[in-house]
């Protein structure tokens, strides 16, 4: 287990006073047999009302509605968690549903199907071409082996670009720039095994690495979570080649990435915006349990 402390502070400062709609702020994670949200605390300025509710995909989300007009919104987010150890084991190539293609029970396919069929378009071939050539493997290959490879694929083949711009590259354009954001890179890498018939999905969360190795630390970080049958949902992320690792600490999960922003909220009118945002990740020595 390891223990972690995170603070997330967004700030949208405007020009002129403005008057507020509903915000929608998705920071808290949910607990799991991999996570265990030890504290979480969210303040927000102006004053206002809070309510939660869990979206589609079973986020945790937290409408704001503010009660005056204001030129600044600020939200931070502090939590603390425990993050549990949880490797992947993977099925002998000769157990059916470990060998590619994949196959999912009938029953399995009702849910996932939504997140098997890709969203964006393959424009001019290329991402269909990079499948044939870079990607599809030996027959042998499990289909675990097939998206540990790609992983780390992308992590060599692709340069790591930080851009602060809300947004993501469509897969092609990806490939075709050769360089990227952790939600390029997972964009990529969702709609690639989607057109190989795996069920994928949009991770976004924080990475936090004892040794500050990790890539895309300081700001919010995005990965791609496979679902396999027999291990379910596996996390994988491109951008620092990592596969189920306690260092990534998820938020939301979503079939797009646009529906795992953050935050996003409507002013009233038209006003001049600048963003602040700014994420701390470090470890925090858990106490030790209590022996009676």
């Amino acid at each position: 287990m390891s223990r972690l402390a995170i603070t997330h502070e967004t700030r949208y400062e405007y020009d002129r006073e403005v008057s507020l709609g509903e915000w929608r702020v998705m920071l808290r994670p949910t607990d799991s047999h991999a996570l265990r949200v030890v504290s979480a605390d969210l303040q927000f300025s102006p004053e206002g009302n809070t309510r939660w509710a869990y979206d589609a995909f079973g986020n945790s989300v937290c409408y704001l509605n503010f009660a005056a007009p204001a030129s600044a919104v600020s939200v931070r987010s502090h939590l603390v968690v425990d993050r549990f150890p949880n490797p992947v084991v993977a099925a002998p190539v000769a157990e059916v549903h470990a060998r590619m293609p994949v196959l999912y029970d009938t029953s399995d396919l009702f849910a996932l199907a939504p997140l098997i069929r890709p969203v964006t378009e393959d424009r001019n071939d290329l991402l269909r071409r990079w499948i044939r050539s870079d990607v599809l493997g030996a027959e042998e290959e499990s289909a675990l082996e097939l998206l540990v490879r790609l992983n780390r694929q992308i992590h060599d083949g692709f340069a790591y670009n930080a851009r602060h711009e809300e947004g993501v590259q469509d897969p092609d354009q990806t490939l075709v720039l050769k360089s990227g954001t952790c939600r390029d890179f997972a964009w990529l890498m969702i709609e690639t095994v989607r057109r190989l018939g795996f069920a994928a999905r949009f991770a976004s969360g924080y990475v936090g690495a004892a040794d500050g190795a990790a890539v895309g630390g300081g700001s919010t970080h995005a990965w791609c979570e496979v679902f396999l049958p027999s291990l379910g949902w596996v996390e994988f992320d491109p951008t620092n080649a990592l596969t189920e690792s306690p260092d990534l600490i998820r938020v939301a999960c979503t079939r797009t990435p646009e529906e795992a922003s953050p935050m996003r909220g409507t002013i009233l009118g038209e006003a001049a915006s600048a963003l602040y945002v700014s994420v701390d990740v470090r470890p925090e020595v858990a106490e030790p349990l209590a022996v009676n």
